[in-house]
């Protein structure tokens, strides 16, 4: 399957991460990736935070999220989605919301017959740096140096979800 012949397009989407844009205005904000692999390299093909209006209800925010994953996974037919566990400590409204977005997200994917493969932040770390009690400098910096970034100049989570993708090749290695 990683042969120099044949190339793979894999899904990453950092489920619907919250932007602060004011004392309690939130916006849904989605990244939305696509990583293939060929001759053994990973390389970026997509990318892009797709970012909803605070003014729209939460409902259609959900919705438009929905549509723009469908959207991607009917242009580029990926092999697989990767997501992010979902991790919280303190804000459980935030989890609440966030857990719906990835399911809205999850849900295209399995409609679409995509199959769906979720990393703690854990696993994340140690398939990136090799550590997993990792800083997010260091994943960054992993990041950076396996694949080619053309600009230097991208979001946390734009590169939390590029460090998810290559989760995904490191944890299968040997499908052929």
């Amino acid at each position: 399957m990683f042969h120099a012949d044949y190339l793979i397009k894999y899904y990453i989407s950092r489920a619907s991460a919250w932007r602060e844009l004011g004392d309690y205005e939130k916006a849904l904000s989605d990244y939305n990736l696509i990583i293939e692999k060929e001759g053994g390299r990973e390389k970026l093909v997509y990318s892009e935070c797709y970012q909803t209006q605070t003014t729209d209800t939460f409902h259609t925010r959900l919705a438009l999220v929905g549509q723009r994953v469908r959207e991607l996974i009917k242009e580029y037919s990926p092999n697989a989605l990767a997501i992010e566990d979902l991790f919280f400590a303190k804000n459980t409204k935030t989890a609440l919301k966030v857990g719906e977005s990835r399911g809205v997200v999850i849900f295209q994917a399995v409609d679409a017959c995509v199959p769906v493969y979720e990393y703690t932040p854990n696993q994340i770390k140690v398939a990136v740096t090799g550590y997993g009690r990792a800083s997010k400098a260091d994943v960054h910096r992993m990041v950076e140096k396996l694949i080619n970034l053309k600009t230097k100049s991208r979001f946390d989570d734009e590169i939390d979800a590029i460090a998810t993708g290559l989760t995904f090749f490191a944890t299968h290695k040997n499908i052929h």
